[in-house]
């Protein structure tokens, strides 16, 4: 099976070109932005509705420059380190998640300071709301024909255009039902269980970094990195610190006890 007929030129306007990839991430952000419009109609998001969109906006900045920057120093420096200027090609590809969780975790507790609010309560908010934009993403990864899995005999296996002759994983797929699904429908719940903020941004954490350890088993391996530590790739090196990190945001978010609002209306 192949993937090969999916162009991912969506259409061409002239010299400009509308990609699948650049939809997904269009898409991704506009879901993202109604389910915190949801968050703040609930009362878990602590600010005025009218601030999401500045919020989303210090989100996309966060986002971009933190991935690009992980990609640069961590997944391909020994290229970079001769070819620095390079780093600014953007339009090249490469970037991290991990590195835009970070990127997006910096934005959030600037966006936090500056209106007054606790870290945890734009970040539960941000983690509730970031599934469609994994999901998405992933979706634009599979159309790219990029990130696949490895070589498998598995009927489900797809042959990747620029991954050889032989069916692989189409490891994309499994993180984007895991991590954009699963992960969101299990944080959608428990935002609404907890009652302290913090737990979610924990949960987010200990959910993402497990299914992307799992799924990197299945994942190709970058080709400039290869393995560590006799089998672990990067990615599972990364969600291994990920884990190590839940463990101390949680006692952060039980030490600061921060009530959540949506079960004091339900109360009411």
């Amino acid at each position: 099976m192949t993937n090969s007929w999916i162009d991912p030129v969506l259409f061409e306007l002239g010299p400009l070109q509308v990609r699948w990839y650049g939809l997904m991430y269009v898409a991704g952000f506009a879901v993202g932005s109604w389910l915190l419009g949801r968050l703040a109609k609930s009362g878990f998001w602590p600010l005025p509705k009218e601030s999401i969109d500045k919020y989303v906006t210090a989100l996309i900045i966060g986002m971009f420059l933190g991935a690009r920057t992980f990609y640069v120093f961590i997944y391909n420096w020994d290229y970079y380190s001769g070819h620095f200027m390079e780093a600014f090609h953007v339009w090249k590809g490469g970037l991290s998640f991990h590195g835009a969780v970070f990127g997006m975790c910096l934005a959030t507790a600037w966006f936090a300071r500056k209106n007054k609010v606790h870290f945890f309560q734009i970040a539960d908010c941000m983690a509730v709301a970031g599934g469609p934009g994994l999901f998405f993403g992933r979706m634009g990864n599979f159309i790219n024909g990029e990130l696949y899995g490895r070589v498998t005999d598995s009927p489900i296996g797809i042959v990747f255009p620029g991954g050889g002759p032989y069916p692989r994983h189409a490891s994309q797929l499994y993180e984007g039902i895991l991590e954009g699904i699963v992960l969101a429908i299990i944080l959608y719940f428990v935002h609404k269980k907890q009652k302290h903020y913090g737990i979610v941004s924990t949960v987010f954490l200990i959910g993402y970094g497990t299914f992307r350890f799992i799924v990197e088993f299945f994942r190709e391996p970058d080709s400039q990195l290869g393995y560590y530590f006799g089998g672990l790739t990067m990615g599972q090196i990364l969600c291994f610190l990920m884990l190590v990190i839940a463990g101390g945001i949680y006692a952060w978010a039980r030490k600061s006890n921060i009530p959540n609002p949506y079960l004091s209306q339900v109360k009411r």
